[in-house]
């Protein structure tokens, strides 16, 4: 297959596949002053040694019943408003899922009238279709040879076959970042001897942060209060000094 874009100027091009739901879990979630996140700048510190031409980022917008936080879809619809600022971003939303479910209770309980194991009524909520639209996107750009590495980030295991088949079917470069340090990443993503291996870590997160104010065709986006910086400025990081 034919790879004419792969290289611009002598220097690898680089797609960035972001999977929004695994990293705000395992690395957003607890740290707020981190999710005012410039996409295009943190693939850029993430893959210094490649030209990023595109970032695709995959998520769903969060519904009242998916968050116990009633100001969450208004600071949600913020951040998406800007990262539509940046060219170089694309962004995939699937959706949220809520149903109502019987599930065995925990700890678990045995019905002494039965002799089986308790059951209770909960509310199951799943994001929907982002692992989805990421595989095909990659699966796509790489049958196209848009890039010359595809980059996945996520812990999914479910993207082994992914990355399997884009680096011995199709035969391009394949990228793998973890949002954690990699001894703690999935065997199966590992398995697939990606061609680059990353992390994600404090610092390069707060070293990849939007300005505070955005002027779109709208009017000003304002990074919401409650993602505001530390005023003590960045700390040492607790996920460790690089991203490699």
């Amino acid at each position: 297959m034919g790879n004419t874009c792969a290289m611009d100027g002598g220097i690898t091009k680089a797609i960035l596949y972001v999977d929004g739901f695994n990293l705000y879990r395992r690395c957003l979630e607890s740290h707020p002053d981190t999710k005012w996140l410039d996409l295009v700048a943190f693939a850029r510190n993430l893959l210094p040694e490649y030209r990023v031409v595109k970032v695709h980022y995959f998520t769903a917008r969060i519904k009242p019943v998916a968050s116990s936080d009633p100001r969450a879809p208004q600071r949600q619809q913020a951040y998406l408003r800007a990262l539509a600022t940046l060219s170089k971003v694309e962004v995939h939303l699937g959706h949220f899922r809520a149903d109502v479910r019987w599930m065995v209770a925990h700890p678990q309980e045995i019905d002494p009238d039965t002799g089986k194991r308790r059951l209770v009524r909960v509310r199951k909520i799943e994001e929907k279709g982002s692992d989805v639209n990421l595989a095909v996107r990659m699966l796509v750009d790489a049958h196209a040879g848009r890039a010359g590495l595809y980059v996945a980030l996520t812990n999914d295991s479910d993207q082994a076959e992914t990355l399997r088949v884009i680096k011995s079917e199709l035969g391009q470069a394949t990228g793998l970042v973890l949002p954690m340090e990699t001894a703690k990443g999935s065997k199966e993503l590992m398995g697939t001897a990606p061609d680059f291996v990353g992390y994600v870590t404090r610092d390069l997160l707060l070293a990849s942060q939007l300005p505070d104010k955005i002027l779109d065709e709208h009017g000003t986006i304002t990074r919401p209060p409650e993602w505001a910086e530390k005023s003590d400025g960045p700390q040492p990081s607790a996920w460790g000094p690089s991203n490699r």
